[in-house]
């Protein structure tokens, strides 16, 4: 069926000849994918009146935490926080028994699908859990989802930078893993800290030996991007640095940039990382230094992990960091765990509070890394759902970043310290649509290599997102009018709609690799040292995936998408 969206303005600032604001045009789908316009006096199969309406591309979360174990056990211990069934009401046809920072899978896709997106991506898959949050993931109805392979701190990859094995083999070991869990890309957590701590290590540093393999986590960050990039994968080594939360950090942040020797790396909810330890209180920004990095070094993208004012709760394999800061948890309980020695878990309650000299700066910290990055396509618009915040703060994120003056307002409602230490009041840049469809939908597609989506280009799936324009920017983004998958309607209003027969079914996005099988059985080998169970038994089919998990398994490669 051809479809013809009518008269809406369209903003895709990645299109050839695209011009600023975008511009009122027609935008056309036949069977799921976007088309050129057709010869004048064709007439649609269905004509969809898009006046008065601003059109995006879905929307691409790159980070958020919506499938594993890690979210199963922050919901099992926050279950006084979940309105019981018997006694919820459910709100718009939404899940009665959820919460607001850790909505239930079915909640988590309407809450999405409300703000315009239609792709996540779960950044902590640990191998031998990569069934389970693929599974819960495929529960995100209306969404396609994938996952990041958790390394850098299971003991078969150590072993091997420790004894010096050549990279051939190291990026065949990284390649397999990728394969086997059917992920699209490589996360690294506090490089070898996490598999520190339990050798009793408590604090880590880029250039700390591992008390038990001598290596630094600068070594493993060097190996990994090297390996990252030789086996093909588009997106770069996905980073969550050392000493998290810690002040004076950004020390370690320029750091782990250095280690990677030029090749890319992505710095994830680089907020975190990016305190310094000047005055009374001696914690400070440090976005500007973190800024300035990126300028000098374009290998390097980050995603921000804004925090938000309220009840959340903090979920990281960070092990090391989360047992630190278990005596801050808001209620005062918290989980901590191993998990086949391949990483850790940590889920702790926390309570951000905006009297709070720390968390006041913090806040304003994601601000001015927002806005001090000034290219839309190297920083992308995260809370590291829900360690910052829930995800459903990006419409009201989005409202900062464009208007100066609802953000001098916000500074005068934080501790009153932390605004005056912030150079947030300064900086006069607001974001243009154009800005936020970059961050939010083009970028995104790029750093993944998904050339089908993100993008309001013939060829690219039919993912598109009307909302009706309003000089309210939050409100704009908060409920889109229609959201389409692959050319079905499937919301429209905060709605679900009937789509019949022809609702799209959701896909998981995972990176086709080489596997040399030449050091499979040395893996087999190393793995059985330490695992309680076969290596071979991480492998996942696509059978599995189809037939059992419940979801079409999409392979990609490189920077070209091959979703057919």
């Amino acid at each position: 069926m051809l479809t013809c969206l009518q008269g809406s303005r369209l903003i895709d600032p990645s299109a050839p000849g695209a011009k600023p604001g975008g511009e009122i045009a027609d935008l056309w789908w036949r069977d799921g994918r976007l088309v050129a316009a057709p010869e004048p006096g064709t007439v649609a199969d269905q004509i969809i009146d898009g006046s008065g309406c601003i059109t995006m591309a879905g929307g691409i979360d790159l980070h958020t935490h919506i499938g594993g174990g890690k979210v199963t056990l922050a919901r099992m211990l926050l279950g006084d926080q979940m309105p019981p069934w018997r006694e919820a009401t459910g709100l718009a046809g939404e899940d009665a028994a959820s919460c607001e920072f850790l909505p239930s899978a079915s909640v988590t896709a309407s809450r999405y699908l409300d703000m315009g997106y239609t792709t996540c991506f779960e950044p902590a898959v640990i191998p031998c859990n990569a069934r389970s949050a693929h599974a819960e993931m495929a529960d995100v109805r209306g969404l396609d989802t994938g996952g990041y392979c958790l390394l850098g701190n299971d003991d078969v990859l150590l072993r091997l930078i420790a004894d010096e094995e050549p990279q051939e083999v190291i990026n065949a070991y990284v390649a397999w893993m990728v394969q086997a869990t059917r992920c699209i890309a490589v996360k690294v957590v506090n490089p070898g800290g996490i598999n520190a701590f339990k050798f009793n290590e408590r604090e880590m540093d880029v250039d700390t030996r591992h008390p038990q393999y001598g290596i630094t986590p600068g070594q493993i960050i060097r190996v990994l991007c090297r390996a990252v990039s030789e086996i093909g994968l588009r997106h770069p080594l996905h980073i969550h640095c050392s000493n998290l939360g810690v002040p004076g950090n950004i020390e370690s942040t320029l750091a782990t940039i250095r280690a990677a020797d030029g090749y890319p790396i992505h710095l994830t909810h680089a907020q975190f990382h990016s305190y310094g330890v000047e005055g009374p209180y001696k914690f400070s920004s440090s976005a500007a230094k973190l800024a300035d990095a990126l300028k000098a070094n374009p290998n390097v993208t980050l995603d921000v992990g804004q925090i938000q004012f309220g009840q959340t709760v903090t979920i990281s394999a960070d092990a090391m960091h989360q047992f630190d800061h278990r005596k801050l948890a808001k209620p005062r309980k918290s989980v901590l765990l191993d998990i086949e020695c391949e990483a850790g878990c940590g889920v702790v309650p926390f309570k951000y509070a905006r009297r709070e000299f720390v968390h006041s700066l913090q806040w304003a910290i994601g601000l001015e890394l927002f806005l001090m990055v000034d290219d839309p396509s190297r920083v992308f618009l995260t809370t590291d759902h829900p360690n910052g915040g829930p995800f459903t703060a990006y419409p009201h994120l989005i409202a900062l970043l464009t208007d100066r003056s609802l953000r001098e307002t916000a500074l005068t409602e934080i501790h009153s310290d932390a605004a005056a230490a912030s150079s947030l009041a300064g900086i006069d840049r607001e974001y243009t649509l154009d800005d936020i469809a970059v961050m939010t939908r083009s970028a995104p597609a790029s750093i993944l290599g998904l050339s089908d989506r993100g993008r309001l280009q013939p060829g690219c799936i039919a993912d598109v997102v009307v909302y009706e324009q309003d000089t309210n920017v939050e409100t704009m983004f908060r409920t889109p009018r229609d959201v389409f998958k692959q050319g079905v309607r499937i919301r429209s209003r905060g709605q679900n709609m009937d789509a019949g027969d022809s609702i799209p079914r959701d896909n998981t996005l995972a990176a086709s690799v080489e596997v040399d099988p030449t050091y499979v059985p040395k893996f087999r080998e190393l793995h059985a040292r330490t695992g309680t169970y076969a290596l071979d038994r991480l492998q996942i089919s696509q059978g599995e995936m189809d037939d059992v998990i419940g979801t079409r398994l999409i392979e990609t490669n490189g920077s070209e998408n091959t979703n057919g």
